[in-house]
């Protein structure tokens, strides 16, 4: 996987796509341009089918022309992200902490050549961690861990959309109001009776040790040209971004983070705390069938949540997902998907932001490949705070191995700010 997608030029006969993350203004002219071709294509095959009439070539055509506009989206997203990375983790000026820059010049040495130079006290120095942390290894440089952390931003579609929060500990609990307060009207003199007591639950989110193992060989770490930070960085954001993405959507609890289909799932009529609700698609295995409009099921779910949720929500899905979605149409003929209609954008589903996530399930029967929601709201990752490194030049010499860890939790935080679409009558 690349953390910044940037396929080569190519032209598949109906647009010629440049999708160059670096250049989003172009980006987005060819999107326009092949999600017009594909409206056109896709319009001329209907009216041929209610002639009783199928045209193997243009279905083929419009299929080319779909994954081009998938190509784009996803080339659009990246580079929506490589931005919004640059704005939270580019170079900033200021004043450096002493005791930061000591620990972090001591962590080079250490990385380098394996000598601590008393870095323990030097975390603690640095207010990286206290001396009674029991923890192996030590812990990075704070823009070593920043730039690990971006780079692992800007590939973890769930990191983008939740909230994340980071934390000292490896528990955080959070009181959550279920409603319930009493109240009423009174006049002026009238007494004031006393009312019910609002009723509280408690969530309590768990943190587990996420890790990645990259190896570099002495020669290499004797480069004084090398830079550390953005080694590890690479070497390590690609495994924890698959890792945490395939847990913050399917993961069951255990010894990871719980994901959004990782919990109990019950028909949204039936709706209760502690579970996530859901809207039915009519067909057995797909969104539509020639009986029912997938929009008509997507509608469903767009109004399944609550008001006070809808604004800030987003669609999520696979990229073979949406190529389905951005073939239906609402009644009036209007085609549901839309693509971005400016830089920094996303592509919309009836007005509302899709983003895109492989790990969410296939089209398939009693599958869930849409969610929507406010993830915000909804979903709650949790970092606890320091990522530590365990450096090992014996096991597999000459490489000198770099075990990564770093605790990360997360699950949902508010059943009511969350919605799916499921595959069935």
């Amino acid at each position: 996987m690349s953390k910044h997608f940037t396929p080569p030029a190519k032209t598949r006969g109906i647009v010629a796509v440049r999708a160059d993350a670096s250049n989003p203004g172009q980006i987005l002219a060819d999107m326009n341009a092949a999600f017009e071709a594909f409206k056109a294509e896709n319009n001329a095959r209907i009216a041929e089918l209610e002639k009783g009439r199928e045209d193997v070539v243009r279905n083929e055509k419009i299929e080319r022309i779909n994954a081009e506009i998938a190509d784009l989206n996803k080339a659009m997203d990246d580079a929506n992200k490589m931005m919004a990375a640059l704005k939270t983790g580019g170079a900033g000026g200021g004043d450096i902490d002493p005791a930061k820059a000591e620990h972090a010049t001591a962590f080079n040495a250490f990385f380098r050549r394996g000598v601590d130079a008393d870095l323990r006290e030097l975390e603690v120095k640095a207010a990286l961690s206290t001396d009674s942390d029991p923890d192996g290894g030590y812990l990075v440089p704070e823009q070593m861990a920043n730039e690990i952390d971006r780079v692992v931003g800007t590939v973890s579609a769930m990191r983008d959309l939740s909230t994340v929060m980071p934390v000292g500990t490896d528990t955080y609990k959070k009181l959550v109001s279920m409603g319930g307060a009493g109240s009423g009207w009174v006049g002026e003199k009238e007494s004031r009776p006393e009312t019910t007591t609002p009723n509280l639950r408690e969530l309590i989110f768990n943190t587990q040790e996420l890790y990645a193992n990259p190896a570099a060989t002495q020669k290499a770490l004797d480069d004084a040209r090398m830079d550390i930070a953005q080694w590890l960085a690479n070497e390590v954001s690609i495994e924890f971004a698959e890792q945490e993405g395939a847990a913050f959507i399917n993961g069951d609890g255990v010894n990871k983070p719980r994901g959004i289909l990782g919990y109990d799932k019950v028909a949204n009529a039936s709706y209760a705390w502690g579970k996530i609700g859901f809207k039915v698609t009519g067909v057995a295995a797909a969104l539509s069938d020639g009986s029912n409009n997938g929009t008509d099921a997507i509608m469903d779910l767009h109004f399944s949540l609550k008001q006070q949720y809808r604004n800030g929500a987003s669609y999520l899905m696979s990229d073979a997902t949406m190529g389905a979605v951005r073939k239906l149409k609402d009644a009036d003929g209007n085609y549901i998907w839309a693509p971005p209609t400016a830089q920094a954008e996303l592509a919309t589903i009836l007005g509302k932001p899709v983003v895109t996530d492989d790990n969410m399930d296939a089209i398939g029967a009693n599958a869930f490949p849409i969610a929507f929601g406010n993830f915000k709201r909804g979903y709650l990752i949790i970092d606890r705070f320091g990522i530590r490194v365990l450096r090992d030049p014996f096991t597999n010499k000459p490489y000198v191995h770099f075990y990564t860890t770093k605790r990360v939790g997360g699950g949902v935080q508010n059943f009511e700010a969350i919605k799916l679409l499921k595959c069935s009558t």
